[in-house]
């Protein structure tokens, strides 16, 4: 069977399929589905298995049958066996709930892979085009997610993960410091504590991935809770959503967010450094050329734009922005939501619950500013205020939550500015998603693989671009010490770049349709972020299975 062909019986409801098979009745289903209501997160094949419905081997096998592979029991000592992580990064694997546990044959060119949801298409794609970087295929095979978290918790106890954080004896003030100290440490931007059924779950964000590092025990939860709330200012009695903030930290602002949920209260703290230096645009991954950053942000009388979704950078970039622009004749303002680095030589005013974004706009418009910074464009009095600045002699920069370049154009528009005004001051906008950057401690050379080509060629048809992969080398990620056995280290930006001319103006000005400025754009030479993901895969700065993970092409 193809690896990625759909068997006919997946069609067939899972309860029904273990009816027919003799190893489930009716009153199990009914008993798996009030269980599956109480605990939403869990799919009806782990359940059975959870409630010993019927024996393990019996249901991974209808399972596997089900889905047209193999099912194997993962034991809890699988990593002394066989090392997978010489094939798979061990965040990958706890990510995807994937486990390699052997080669099919002497050749060790197809490694045996169990997978607790082999449906998931995407997570088969992105582990098969791991494997085929270092030259080998897989035969999937299917397990229960249980299996494999008991896999790797026997391998925090050997490496001592989970002792970093909860030693015994510990009490609650020192466990609480010491997550969030290896929070900063590991270069977390957020800490996540997650109340479950039987534990709390501790993730660290580190580059736009969510890792676990810990759990812990249910009888610490009430402490831990009470703990967090105190030192974020909280409200201790208050069971429901509240915002807190942690100064105790030299180097840092911590952001809280309580929100509870079905099992208790969950926590996420946002670590924000406080003073931390501003890169260059050229670090940031915009091309390496000043004329075009000189076209794009060196302006007056207008309005640039950085779109991007929530977390993809959009802040950083602006900063970066005002280090480029920033001179002692130049008077710069911004508003932000909150202030999140403090940069000597801005005027920087903080948000406020009575002070909007509108509110202190309009105030700043008196301020003499040449140069103004807005956090966010989320509302119409915003956007209109900020239009009116453009149109009387300053330079704003803004932020706005769309998909691409392009669409910042029908977002304005969808937020009540006439097409007369976008077109007269609108003269950039910047689209751009993070990509891991590969590790340069681990990252090593290899060949581009038959099917790595055929993804360049693709894209490249599908957008008329040349990459030219012939002779070049590619890296994959390895995973070491340094990058916390991930393969990555830090992020890069892919990027792009529209510039407004005048056919554009004129294009938006008389309400054109969408396709229509989107031809006249790549007429100019606007060209997808995606293409700019390729280049970076070329030059050695990323992988096509971090670039497909994060971008839609």
């Amino acid at each position: 069977m193809a690896l990625f062909e759909t068997p006919v019986k997946k069609n067939v409801p899972l309860g029904v399929f273990l009816i027919r098979k003799n190893l489930i009745t009716e009153r199990d289903i009914d008993t798996a589905l009030a269980y599956q209501k109480e605990h939403p997160e869990k799919k009806i094949g782990e359940i059975f298995h959870t409630l010993n419905l019927c024996s393990d081997d019996e249901l991974l096998k209808a399972l596997a049958e089900r889905l047209g592979c193999k099912h194997y029991i993962l034991p809890k000592n699988t990593f002394e066996k066989f090392n997978g992580g010489d094939y798979i990064p061990l965040d990958t694997m706890r990510q995807n709930k994937v486990v390699p546990f052997g080669f099919t044959n002497s050749e060790k060119k197809v490694l045996m892979v169990a997978f607790a949801n082999p449906e998931d298409e995407n997570v088969k794609r992105r582990i098969d085009l791991i494997l085929r970087s270092k030259g080998l295929t897989m035969e999937v095979y299917v397990t229960f997610a249980s299996y494999i978290d008991a896999m790797f918790e026997e391998l925090d106890k050997q490496t001592g993960t989970s002792n970093e954080y909860v030693v015994e004896g510990q009490d609650t003030t020192q466990l609480v410091d010491n997550i969030i100290r290896s929070g900063m440490n590991k270069r977390a931007s957020d800490i996540h504590f997650e109340p479950m059924e039987t534990r709390m779950r501790i993730r660290f964000r580190i580059d736009g991935d969510l890792i676990e590092v810990t759990n812990i025990e249910k009888s610490k939860i009430d402490y831990i809770v009470g703990r967090l709330k105190a030192i974020s200012n909280m409200h201790q009695e208050k069971k429901g959503n509240q915002d807190g903030e942690i100064t105790a930290y030299k180097d840092y602002n911590i952001r809280v967010s309580s929100q509870r949920n079905i099992y208790g209260e969950k926590f996420v703290l946002r670590l924000l450094k406080k003073n931390s230096n501003i890169k260059g645009l050229f670090e940031l991954g915009f091309p390496n050329d000043d004329e075009v950053i000189k076209r794009s942000f060196d302006r007056r009388n207008c309005i640039a734009l950085v779109a991007a979704p929530t977390g993809e950078g959009k802040t950083t970039t602006l900063y970066s922005v005002m280090k480029f622009l920033m001179k002692p004749s130049i008077n710069i303002t911004t508003i932000e939501d909150p202030v999140e680095i403090r940069v000597p030589g801005l005027n920087q005013v903080e948000v406020t619950a009575n002070n909007s974004f509108a509110d202190h706009l309009r105030t700043i418009l008196r301020q003499d500013p040449d140069i103004i910074l807005v956090g966010e464009i989320r509302d119409q009095e915003t956007a209109e205020i900020a239009i009116q600045a453009g149109q009387t002699g300053h330079f704003v920069l803004s932020t706005i939550h769309t998909v691409d370049a392009l669409e910042a154009i029908t977002r304005l528009k969808k937020l009540g500015i006439s097409s007369y005004d976008i077109g007269s001051v609108l003269v950039t906008v910047i689209a751009q998603r993070l990509v891991r950057r590969l590790c340069p401690k681990c990252k090593y050379e290899r060949e581009f693989t038959d099917e790595e080509k055929k993804e360049f060629d693709a894209v490249g048809k599908r957008y008329n671009v040349h990459f030219d992969y012939v002779g070049k080398k590619a890296y994959s990620a390895n995973g070491c010490e340094y990058c916390n056995n991930t393969g990555y280290y830090e992020r890069i930006a892919a990027i792009e770049i529209l510039n407004v001319n005048d056919e554009l103006k004129d294009l938006i000005t008389d309400e054109r349709p969408a396709h229509e400025i989107r031809q006249a754009a790549y007429r100019a030479g606007y060209q997808p972020l995606v293409i700019d993901a390729f280049n970076k895969v070329l030059d050695g700065v990323t992988t096509i299975a971090e670039v497909q993970k994060k971008l839609a092409y």
